[in-house]
């Protein structure tokens, strides 16, 4: 693998509180030059993101709904959908009600996702779908039962989380994660604590498709490859 492999199996991000149109525009300048698969930004920025990306091929416009907690009102995360493929979103994000879901309240969770999923299936252009699932916040038996949530939804990718929660890069527990939908065409994007190019390696090797991963160390990664 090199560096342009590596790095087209990485999403980078200016999604805190604090994050400036100059921040987009730093990272925006970094995947550009390093060919990050994509740039993500809070939906208030996915107008101006989608169209500094539209000429740039290999480089997606990514955004979430329901960030950070995945809490807000089914209608509402519709409407922030909506919204965002409005805007030219060509990768979706989608924070599981995680509250809801530890309630086991397992088919309001579901119901939300698909409708959120029809949106982007209807767009009429194709948009790639992510369910967060905030792995820091389950049980081994509530991850489990996440991945059968996100399996059933529709979801192209199950997103291990938001990066909001303390802890580690998981990678044993997502390894039970890939062994668990192994067969049913979901994907996995390992997210939250990732630093290392040793933690990359070891989950590329067990077959993780994505990454999330702070800007500068994705580049510290990407550039041990060349």
């Amino acid at each position: 693998m090199n560096a342009k492999e590596a790095a087209h199996l990485i999403d980078i991000s200016a999604v805190r509180t604090h994050h400036t149109m100059a921040d987009i525009e730093e990272i925006v300048g970094y995947a550009k030059e390093f060919k990050f698969i994509n740039v993500h930004v809070l939906p208030n920025w996915m107008k101006q993101l989608s169209e500094m990306l539209k000429d740039v091929d290999g480089v997606y416009a990514g955004g979430p709904v329901g960030f950070p907690s995945g809490a807000h009102k089914t209608q509402t995360k519709i409407l922030e959908a909506a919204g965002l493929i409005e805007d030219g979103i060509e990768e979706m994000d989608i924070v599981m009600n995680v509250g809801r879901f530890k309630n086991r309240e397992y088919d309001y969770v579901l119901n939300e996702l698909k409708q959120i999923i029809a949106l982007a299936r209807n767009a009429g252009r194709p948009i790639l779908t992510k369910v967060l699932i905030e792995l820091n916040c389950l049980t081994e038996e509530e991850a489990d039962k996440a991945c059968e949530i996100v399996v059933e939804s529709g979801a192209d990718f199950l997103k291990t989380g938001t990066g909001w929660v303390p802890g580690d890069a998981n990678i044993e527990r997502i390894r039970r994660i890939k062994k668990k939908l192994a067969g049913t065409g979901v994907k996995v994007k390992a997210a939250g604590g990732i630093r290392t190019r040793a933690e990359f390696d070891e989950l590329l090797a067990m077959g993780v498709e994505r990454f999330g991963i702070n800007t500068q160390s994705a580049i510290e990664i990407v550039k041990s490859f060349e």
